[in-house]
């Protein structure tokens, strides 16, 4: 049994839902694992076709959707470092400069230590801001910060075997380097925390792996704690899928092919309620994908995505009951931040609570 679902029935029989009045603004955050040399490192070719595919034909579906605020979907870019090229990034910082998305931080690495992990984020957050302004900076120190989203979910060395990480301190690194929020869950694996469906504050151990496990919610008129803020995104059960016939096959928020955003996936994701503890008209919804594999691309980018946005429109965009906000990964956070800080009203308003818009550069 995966070590989350005992305390995610726990909750879902003992806790009551938490009780709103007005309107609910339902903030919807896409975050993507992009990594464009998926299972052809050597094939320059079919890296561009993979970025040219985004570049070209993201804006054309994006543009069919406003939410409350006249936004456009807005698509993170997780960008792994060590498949970094400067020309796919130029490509990337060009639609995020029209305002179609923000760029973040994604890696892969295995048997690595502290001091490497250390120089390669620190090096990749300011590749990304020099060269192609990406990346929002700190308001007290001018540096660059970032979110981050670990590969292959093993964040903190919690693989069971050890693999895919190394670093027991991975929590520590992050917030020395300038990782503002973790952004890897759900897991589709033993890596995912007991805690689910929530915005929590852990505490590392740097002796120990996994020490997200647990943590601290986050909480209207509270403050930060430990040393990283994990955001999840909703995670369940799929009331569509079900395995052998009989059992319902565990929801995790993955947007692929084979596992497009029905409207139930997508009422299921309202249903779960992440919010900031003490202000649930303000609900988070974090998807992700692997949007670099070519096989889902037409999901992604074509009728089954469009289907998806027509019906966050049409049933959590109507003005009173629901107010449809899209948001990039900065966004979240700093909505989610205001929230902590006890702010109300507008979600809107606090886009740029804390940490302003990076200034992409053009092609």
């Amino acid at each position: 049994m995966h070590p989350w679902i005992l305390g995610y029935w726990r909750k879902a029989f003992f806790s009551s839902k938490p009780q709103t009045s007005g309107t609910t603004h339902v903030m919807f955050c896409f975050v993507d694992h992009y990594e464009p040399q998926w299972l052809n490192k050597d094939n320059i070719e079919l890296e561009r076709e993979r970025v040219d595919r985004w570049f070209n034909d993201y804006p054309k579906m994006a543009e069919k959707f406003t939410d409350a605020d006249g936004c456009h979907p807005k698509h993170s870019f997780f960008f792994p470092e060590e498949e970094y090229r400067e020309e796919h990034l130029n490509k990337l910082s060009d639609l995020c400069a029209r305002g179609f998305g923000e760029i973040e931080i994604h890696l892969h690495h295995e048997n690595d230590t502290s001091d490497n992990l250390r120089m390669v984020l620190s090096n990749f957050a300011q590749t990304l801001h020099e060269k192609h302004g990406a990346l929002a900076t700190d308001p007290v120190t001018g540096k660059p910060v970032y979110a981050f989203i670990h590969g292959n979910w093993a964040l903190d060395n919690s693989h069971p075997k050890g693999h895919w990480c190394g670093v027991n301190d991975e929590l520590i690194v992050l917030k020395e380097t300038g990782c503002y929020v973790d952004m890897t869950f759900p897991s589709p694996d033993s890596t995912q925390p007991s805690l689910t469906n929530c915005f929590y504050y852990a505490k590392d151990d740097p002796n120990k792996p996994k020490s997200y496990n647990t943590g601290k919610l986050m909480y209207k008129n509270g403050s930060a704690s430990g040393d990283m803020l994990i955001m999840q995104g909703p995670m369940g059960f799929n009331r569509e899928a079900f395995k052998f016939g009989i059992l319902p096959k565990i929801e995790r928020a993955d947007i692929r092919d084979n596992m497009r955003p029905s409207p139930a996936r997508i009422d299921n994701w309202v249903d779960k309620h992440i919010h900031v503890e003490g202000q649930p008209n303000w609900i988070f919804i974090k998807i992700h994908t692997h949007g670099a594999q070519d096989v889902d691309m037409p999901a992604l980018l074509g009728e089954p995505i469009e289907a998806m946005h027509r019906h966050l429109n049409e049933k959590y965009n109507d003005g009173e009951q629901y107010k449809l906000h899209y948001v990039s990964a900065r966004e979240m956070y700093n909505i989610a931040k205001a929230a902590e800080a006890g702010e109300q009203g507008e979600p809107n308003d606090y886009r740029d609570f804390i940490l302003k818009k990076p200034a992409f550069k053009r092609m």
